[in-house]
């Protein structure tokens, strides 16, 4: 059987981020463009109010082609900054809301930040202006010279809204307008740090090439068009929530979102506002609504697809739940993109639970084989290395972990183990670091997930390895059941020992209710390490 490289043509050119927007405010000006639980914006709106923000990023001194970082859960104002960012040429940078003091440290000197843009509008969750407070106790990186706080409050050393909006008026419209027209193809549209779950973050840089094709992409694969209502909870400073965004607003679409994710407003909100797509993408997201008391009686009819990223027995499980709608997957990474790929809306129900489907119009990927180099025959699992226009720049101030992340090929090690069917549809199976070495034996952490997930009574499973003296390390499970359900350990452990062989079996079951996370994904190595220590003090 020959290797297989999945390969598609590229499309046609897109806009610019800003030039998306302006378009989507002339054609559709009265249309929704973002909803939250309590306000909204039509195109015509977020146009106005993003210019006013480059205005104001304008009238404070940062020129073109300088970074400003967005520190903020998702809201009106994260897009009004972010476009406006666009349509004053300066490049975003979307600051993880979740991070820690030295976190926000790293980042703010690693992309060079001029300025930062906070708000109070949602302090009753995140003290914004506190949390930098202490990620600058040591002192405030040299290039950072504005701190804005968007919000009521006036705190020493910030620009407050008052200043934000005075800014707006110091400057000419049009020389502001011509500083987003100058923008291009080749440019930075956004840098975005990945989720850091085992080192400190890296910037990805992507251009408004890379990103926009990438969301018309999107848009294509799920044919979207004016009339969708497209429920995406996700952050807006991760690709899961700002892809479709931008997705929608190359179509017209409304983005419908909320600041933080919770069922009971998350069910309101899908059947309240008519929603069409589901985007949860998160077993977690997506468990927590199923299983919301209020699900039942919620009338979500008009929900035509749903997008989650879970083991096909789980995806099996959101499909009962939604039987009018399309359930999907998907693969992707921050480095090419965001996403890859999406199963297709027509595709059979096995393939769409099955499979990721085929990549986007010229992104190429390969399966190959991490020890030999060599490509992989169809079928076969082997690291998935990915190249085309979709691709980020390479990790910012980083030479050394891009060159080693890219084969000779010129393709990225994205670190994830996957095969390619002869159709060139895209199954991922796990992380090449997620695979546990059983006394010589290979497993897959992904495939006992998988088998523990169909137990009625798991909500979500994680399988990680502790180290064992004769078998080199052996897996075993985080639980979290479905509320109502029971289950004991010895019930799961029963469960597994009955259909996978021996050694695959977890030797130990601990039951959570909460996990740590990175931004909406269950941190491993915190796992690895809640294991060693429980076991070392069995062990006393």
């Amino acid at each position: 059987m020959t290797a297989l490289t999945a390969r598609v043509d590229a499309p046609s050119a897109v806009p610019t981020v800003g030039e998306a927007l302006t378009r989507a405010a002339e054609r559709w000006p009265d249309a929704d463009a973002v909803v939250y639980p309590e306000r909204r914006h039509t195109y015509a709106q977020l146009l106005a109010r993003s210019r006013l923000a480059a205005r104001s990023l304008a009238g404070l001194g940062i020129e073109p082609g300088e970074r400003i970082g967005i520190l903020m859960p998702n809201c009106l104002e994260f897009l009004e900054v972010f476009f406006g960012a666009h349509l004053a040429g300066i490049v975003p940078v979307t600051v993880n809301a979740r991070y820690k003091p030295k976190e926000l440290r790293h980042v703010v000197a690693d992309a060079d930040l001029v300025a930062l843009v906070t708000t109070d509008l949602v302090a009753e969750y995140v003290p914004f202006a506190d949390l930098l407070g202490r990620a600058f106790e040591g002192g405030t990186p040299p290039r950072l010279r504005t701190r804005v706080l968007l919000g009521a409050s006036s705190p020493e050393g910030y620009v407050d809204q008052a200043g934000w909006e005075d800014a707006a008026h110091a400057v000419d419209p049009a020389a502001v307008a011509a500083r987003g027209a100058a923008v291009g193809a080749d440019d930075i549209a956004v840098i975005m740090y990945t989720s850091g779950t085992t080192s400190s973050p890296r910037g990805c840089p992507l251009t408004h090439g890379a990103l926009m094709r990438t969301a018309d992409c999107v848009a294509e694969r799920f044919t979207l068009t004016e009339r969708e209502r497209f429920w995406d909870p996700l952050p807006l400073f991760h690709m899961a929530g700002l892809l479709p965004t931008l997705a929608n607003v190359l179509r017209g679409g409304a983005t419908l979102s909320m600041t933080h994710i919770d069922a009971d407003t998350a069910l309101r909100q899908l059947a309240g506002e008519r929603a069409t797509f589901a985007y949860p993408a998160f077993p977690t997201i997506t468990q927590s609504i199923i299983h919301h008391p209020g699900f039942a009686s919620a009338d979500l009819s008009r929900i035509r697809a749903v997008l989650d990223t879970a083991p096909a027995d789980t995806l099996r499980q959101v499909q009962a739940a939604f039987p009018q709608a399309k359930v999907v997957g998907s693969y992707g990474l921050t480095e090419a993109g965001g996403v890859i790929t999406y199963s297709h809306l027509d595709d059979p129900l096995e393939l769409r639970l099955t499979t990721a489907g085929r990549p986007f119009p010229g992104m190429r990927v390969a399966i190959v084989d991490p020890v030999t180099e060599e490509e992989c025959p169809a079928g076969v699992t082997g690291e998935i290395r990915v190249s085309g226009p979709g691709m980020f720049t390479g990790y910012l101030n980083d030479p050394g972990t891009t060159a080693a992340r890219t084969d000779a090929h010129g393709r990225l090690r994205t670190g994830d183990l996957g095969s390619v069917d002869e159709s060139g549809r895209i199954t991922y199976t796990g992380r090449l670091k997620d695979m546990l070495k059983v006394g010589g034996e290979n497993v897959a952490a992904a495939e006992i997930e998988a088998h523990l997930a169909q137990h009625p009574a798991v909500k979500i499973a994680a399988v990680v390895g502790v180290a064992d003296p004769r078998l080199q390390e052996v897996p075993v499970a985080f639980v979290e059941l479905v509320p109502g359900h029971d289950a004991t350990e010895e019930d799961l452990i029963a469960h597994c020992r009955g259909e996978l062989a021996t050694f695959k079996v977890p030797r130990r079951v601990w039951f959570v209710t909460e996990w740590p996370m990175s931004t909406t994904k269950i941190q491993k190595f915190r796992l690895r390490e809640q294991a060693a220590e429980y076991v070392r003090g069995e062990g006393r």
